[in-house]
């Protein structure tokens, strides 16, 4: 299995679900960069399982323990490793789909491409507990980013169809339910009550947005800066869509209505609008970068659903028990954060190296 990224700062995840542990490899950081600590772990916080109504009932603590690559809590060069113990795992929960794959899950192709090796509990590597450690990446990647002047914040734009609204200009990371609007932060929430309620759930639209970047980041053609965030993005594994700036809308659009017209501001050259979403052949222009993903909703669901016995080789029903997210939009949103701020920090290293 195939599970790094990156060229200048190379990051490799391993682990399963319920594995003893979870963890990431970060190659390429530079010596002498100090981590916070502090900062880091409310970062993770706001990701880890089981700390309100919206997410799974499963509870881990998810608090870092770094193997290598740091003097105290300063960076010496050598690759960063760190793990996540897991805990709170149960297994024996996922017994009944042995040979039942679960619709919506990778399930079925993962016993096409491997066999009965595979590890099935909670989804085993293709699980969305693998983003606890790339979340310690992008944690790392965020401090590094922000002493360059560079923020990285993502948003809840829309689940089960009801949109956020309010310009995205300041953070809301820290908020509980991090909406712009508070007032449609708590629609949402009554939506995924509901689907929780009927034994569903839904899905919904996270909106990142990567401020202070420089011009002159990526390349064109295949190592733009589409391409990266793109890469990462798809790692997360509910990811089902992306696009920038005005993405899919600009199909709808005249050349006259998208192309954003420059001017100079404060003896600079400014994009007056920014429908490129900050990128113009796969390179940073200056301005915002912004993308967003499209979240399917959480395969496991309560509701019955029809699947196959691969052994018997004949239809059944199935439900899943367990502890499940009805929505894992609200979760996702460090996700987003952090898998942006990997792709800004490898690109940024990147060009440091041409430079020389």
């Amino acid at each position: 299995m195939s599970s790094s990224y990156g060229e200048s700062l190379r990051l490799t995840i391993f682990g399963q679900s319920h594995s003893p542990a979870i963890g990431m490899v970060l190659e390429g950081i530079p010596a002498g960069e100090t981590i916070d600590f502090g900062e880091l772990q409310r970062f993770l916080d706001r990701r880890a399982p089981g700390r309100n109504g919206y997410s799974t009932a499963r509870r881990e603590a998810d608090v870092p323990e770094f193997l290598s690559g740091l003097v105290g809590n300063v960076t010496c060069g050598a690759p960063l490793a760190a793990i996540l113990r897991n805990a709170d795992t149960r297994p024996g929960d996922y017994a009944a789909f042995a040979s039942v794959p679960r619709p919506g899950h990778a399930d079925y192709t993962a016993e096409i491409k491997y066999g009965g090796y595979q590890d099935r509990g909670g989804g085993g590597h293709f699980s969305g507990r693998l983003t606890a450690p790339l979340c310690i990446a992008g944690g790392v990647c965020r401090q590094l980013l922000a002493r360059e002047g560079i923020e990285v914040a993502a948003r809840i734009l829309s689940i089960a169809g009801i949109r956020d609204r309010g310009d995205f200009t300041a953070p809301v990371g820290e908020k509980p339910f991090p909406v712009v609007d508070d007032a449609c932060g708590e629609a949402m929430q009554a939506a995924v009550a509901a689907a929780k309620a009927e034994g569903d759930s839904v899905g919904g639209v996270i909106e990142c947005v990567v401020r202070g970047l420089p011009a002159g980041l990526g390349d064109p053609m295949f190592d733009g800066m589409e391409n990266r965030i793109a890469a990462i993005a798809f790692g997360i594994p509910a990811v089902k869509g992306i696009e920038f700036g005005a993405g899919f809308a600009a199909a709808s659009m005249r050349g006259s209505e998208h192309n954003d017209a420059y001017e100079i501001r404060g003896g600079a050259v400014h994009a007056k609008t920014n429908r490129a979403g900050g990128i113009l052949g796969g390179i940073t222009n200056g301005e915002p970068l912004v993308f967003r993903l499209a979240i399917k909703p959480t395969p496991s669901i309560a509701a019955g659903q029809q699947s196959v016995d691969l052994e018997k080789m004949e239809e059944t029903a199935l439900s899943v028990p367990g502890r499940h997210d009805p929505c894992i939009v609200p979760r996702a949103v460090p996700v987003a954060e952090a898998a942006a701020a990997i792709a800004v920090a490898d690109a940024l290293l990147a060009r440091r190296k041409e430079k020389r």
